[in-house]
């Protein structure tokens, strides 16, 4: 007889069912008890302790990167954006692709809820991308004048075993950062700035508006001797790795370069040329456009780091020679209501702070570039080192700025025409620009040079006709001096003759008057 088993009672399916649905209505109606009797306030408590009792038996730690810390942009929101961008498996199933405003290449990112892994020195890490509707708050924008409406709660979850904490914030988010900041330099495109319409008519708006700057021109197209151009460089260079070499001496992080030259010499390329060279977007400052020195002092403020200022035509923009120009009009404006729009101005006091002084302070590693045509116009506390630091003089075309010319245009290197042109590029004043003109005329090399030729011979008839103009003149002009000197003489002979001749007719009377009366004295005392 073998011996007695307990049967094992296996439920239905009916009653696995029945069971299910009466526990998901008993919670249900206990969610609905919880909504309905409990505060807000304290359904969050609830959750809370018991979230933290979960997370109490296990050993993983969450990071939560919220899109904004109050009111401000979490700058390790954006970087973590980015950086996620180089980590996105290539199986991803969904992601989420744009075209951000002004830039030229697409941003992939995460979408809501999806998950990615990274490692990093061994260790593993999870991101989490979370979005969730909220209601509407408005957030200030960057000028202080106009919100935004807010409705979406944004949030990465970085998690990772407890004990990498210390390493995970000390070394792996500043790895995030420093990677996000080079991915930022390789997508984004170099701006233009300019003075902003809205700026001074009481509208709520930015101080500068900008452009895209797709400005071909580098340093190996310039037009000028390679030793210039190697001497830039290696000044650019210098300057951008001395950050603490600036803070320890006690200087702005700056450098101010005057381009000055005759015009078409290439100032504004060699500007393009800088700033795609250290990649820095260009702020067009137009002091024409500027009522008083705080307008000037407020743009000044407005711009980012890391950016070429340029300010054009400086001996044209504003009259810097005569420093008692503004005392007068000061003077003057007390007594005439005409005189005030002289003294509502930029001063040259005023650009001197914003080169050199306290103000030229806010913001680092900034390149500040003046222009003119005439550096003898400008005045010379304008000129000194710590306001122009490197003067850079743009000249004629060289033989060497030829060169590089005709490689550009032509893409040649050598051709049996180049001595002829050469040497009259060394005799003849010309620009880069009228030579660039010249090489545009036609594709076909022999054609090209040999009308560049004719254009330099020509230019040479021109410099020799105003010379021997000139020395014409010159000669007929000092004939002329000749003459009139001559004549000066002659009637200078003249008029001492007959003053001469007077003179000696006036003594002859004299003594002859002299001789009468002596006699008639004569008489007079013999009498």
């Amino acid at each position: 007889m073998f011996p007695s088993r307990t049967a094992t009672i296996i439920p239905s399916a009916k009653t696995m069912i029945s069971a299910a649905a009466s526990t998901a209505a008993t919670m249900m109606l206990l969610r609905s008890l919880v909504r309905e009797y409990l505060p807000p306030e304290f359904r969050s408590y609830i959750f809370y302790r018991f979230e933290t009792l979960i997370n109490s038996f296990s050993s993983e730690l969450t990071l939560v990167i919220e899109e904004y810390d109050n009111l401000n942009h979490n700058n390790l929101f954006k970087a973590a954006e980015l950086y996620l961008e180089t980590i996105i498996p290539p199986d991803a199933k969904k992601l989420k692709i744009s075209l951000p405003k002004k830039e030229s290449k697409f941003s992939l990112s995460l979408d809501r809820y999806q998950e990615v892994n990274d490692t990093f020195n061994g260790v593993t890490l999870k991101w989490k991308f979370i979005s969730k509707q909220v209601p509407t708050k408005y957030l200030p924008t960057s000028d202080n004048f106009n919100s935004i409406p807010i409705s979406e709660e944004r949030f990465f979850e970085l998690s990772f075993h407890k004990k990498y904490k210390d390493m995970v914030i000390d070394v792996y988010l500043t790895h995030v950062i420093k990677k996000s900041k080079e991915l930022k330099e390789d997508k984004r495109s170099l701006k233009l700035f300019t003075l902003g319409h809205d700026r001074m008519s009481g509208r709520r708006g930015g101080v500068w508006q900008s452009v895209d700057l797709h400005h071909p021109s580098t340093f190996d197209t310039l037009a000028m001797d390679m030793e210039s151009k190697r001497t830039i460089m290696e000044d650019l260079d210098r300057f951008v790795k001395r950050k603490e070499f600036y803070r320890r001496v006690g200087k702005a992080w700056k450098r101010g370069y005057l381009l000055f030259g005759p015009p078409g010499t290439g100032k504004s390329s060699l500007i393009a040329a800088i700033a795609n060279y250290l990649k820095f977007d260009i702020y067009d400052l137009e002091l024409t456009d500027l009522r008083t020195n705080s307008d000037l002092r407020n743009l000044l403020v407005s711009t980012e780091n890391k950016s070429v200022l340029v300010v054009e035509d400086i001996d044209c923009s504003i009259e810097l020679q005569d420093r008692l120009a503004q005392a007068r009009a000061r003077m003057r404006s007390r007594h005439d209501p005409a005189a005030f729009n002289e003294v509502n101005q930029v001063t040259l006091s005023g650009l001197l702070n914003f080169v050199d002084g306290l103000w030229s302070s806010c913001g680092d590693e900034r390149i500040i570039i003046f222009t003119t045509n005439h550096k003898e116009r400008l005045d010379p506390a304008l000129l000194r080192p710590g306001r122009m630091d490197v003067h850079i003089h743009m000249s004629y075309c060289t033989p060497c700025g030829f060169k590089t010319l005709v490689s550009n245009y032509l893409g040649l290197t050598e051709h049996p025409l180049f001595p002829g042109v050469e040497a009259l590029i060394e005799i003849v004043k010309v620009t880069p620009a009228e030579v660039g003109e010249q090489l545009l005329r036609c594709e076909e090399p022999e054609s090209v040079l040999t009308g560049l030729i004719e254009f330099l011979e020509d230019k040479k008839s021109e410099r020799t006709k105003r010379e021997d103009g000139n020395k014409d003149n010159n000669e007929e002009a000092g004939a002329a001096e000749g003459k009139l000197a001559q004549e000066l003489d002659g009637n200078n002979c003249e008029v001492v003759k007959k003053e001469v001749d007077g003179s000696n007719g006036e003594a002859v009377k004299k003594e002859e008057g002299a001789q009468e009366a002596d006699g008639e004295n004569g008489k007079i005392v013999k009498g």
